[in-house]
C-alpha cells in the first residue's frame, strides 16, 4: 500500500506542488511603487526624447519667444495710448478752462456794454432840447453829510455839438432860517470862476451853522459881465 502511494507521487500523474515564498504586504507595496516609478521615469524619458527627435519642443520655444515679443509690443502700444489719452485729457481740460474764461469775459463785456448804453441814454436825456437856452443847469443835488456840512453836486451843459467855451462864475447858496430869522449863505470865498465847454460837473461841501434850518439850495451861473445866465433850485426837507 505504501509502495503504491509512493509510486503515484513519483509518477507523472502525481499532483503539482507550487512553492511560494511569503513576503510581508508593506514590502510588496514598496516594491510595486519602485517598479511603477521606474516605469514612469522611462516613459517620461521616452516622451521627451521623442519630442526632441520630432522638433516639437523647439517649435514651442520659438512660439513662446514670439508670444513674449508680441506681449512686449502690446504693452508698449498700451503705454503710448495711455500717454496720448492723458495728454488729450489735459488739453481737453485746458480747452474747457479757456472756454469758461471766454464765457466770463463775454459776460463782463456785455455788462460793460449795458452800463455804457445806460450812461449814453442818461447823457442823451441830459442834452438840452432844441430851441432851449445855450447854457443850462441839468442837475442839482444837495444832502447833509454831517451836522453843519452839506454836500452839493452840479451838472452844467451847453446845447450844440461844438459850443463856444463859456467863461463865467458860479455860486451855491443855502437858504433857510437861523434862530428864527431868515438866513442865506453862499460859497465861503464868493462866486468861483467857471470855464465850460460841452458840459461840466461841480461838487463840494458847504459848511454852515449847526442850528441853521435849510429850506433850499440855489445854483447861480453868471457870465463875465455879472449877468445871470442860468439857475436851479432844490428844496430841502
Amino acid at each position: 500500500m505504501r509502495w503504491k502511494l509512493l509510486r503515484r507521487r513519483l509518477s507523472v500523474s502525481a499532483p503539482r506542488v507550487i512553492v511560494r515564498s511569503h513576503l510581508p504586504w508593506p514590502l510588496r507595496w514598496a516594491v510595486a511603487a519602485v517598479v511603477l516609478g521606474f516605469s514612469g521615469a522611462i516613459a517620461l524619458w521616452a516622451f521627451e526624447t521623442g519630442k526632441e527627435l520630432a522638433g516639437v519642443d523647439a517649435g514651442l520655444r520659438d512660439e513662446l519667444v514670439h508670444l513674449r515679443a508680441e506681449v512686449q509690443v502690446l504693452r508698449e502700444e498700451r503705454d503710448r495710448a495711455q500717454s496720448i489719452a492723458n495728454a488729450a485729457d489735459g488739453l481737453l481740460k485746458a480747452e474747457r478752462a479757456a472756454q469758461e474764461r471766454l464765457v466770463q469775459d463775454l459776460r463782463e463785456a456785455r455788462e460793460r456794454q449795458q452800463a455804457l448804453e445806460s450812461d449814453l441814454g442818461f447823457f442823451e436825456r441830459l442834452l438840452p432840447a432844441a430851441g432851449s437856452s445855450a447854457l443850462q443847469v441839468r442837475a442839482l443835488q444837495a444832502e447833509t453829510v454831517a451836522p453843519g456840512q452839506t454836500r452839493f453836486q452840479l451838472l452844467l451843459m451847453q446845447a450844440g455839438r461844438s459850443p463856444a467855451v463859456f467863461d463865467g462864475r458860479y455860486d451855491i447858496r443855502l437858504v433857510g432860517t437861523l434862530d428864527g430869522r431868515p438866513w442865506t449863505a453862499g460859497l465861503p470865498t464868493g462866486p468861483q470862476p467857471l470855464r465850460l465847454g460841452q458840459y461840466a460837473r461841480l461838487e463840494g461841501v458847504l459848511e454852515h451853522p449847526v442850528g441853521a434850518v435849510l429850506k433850499r439850495v440855489e445854483a447861480l451861473i453868471t457870465d463875465g459881465a455879472g449877468k445871470l445866465r442860468a439857475s436851479e433850485t432844490q428844496k430841502l426837507d
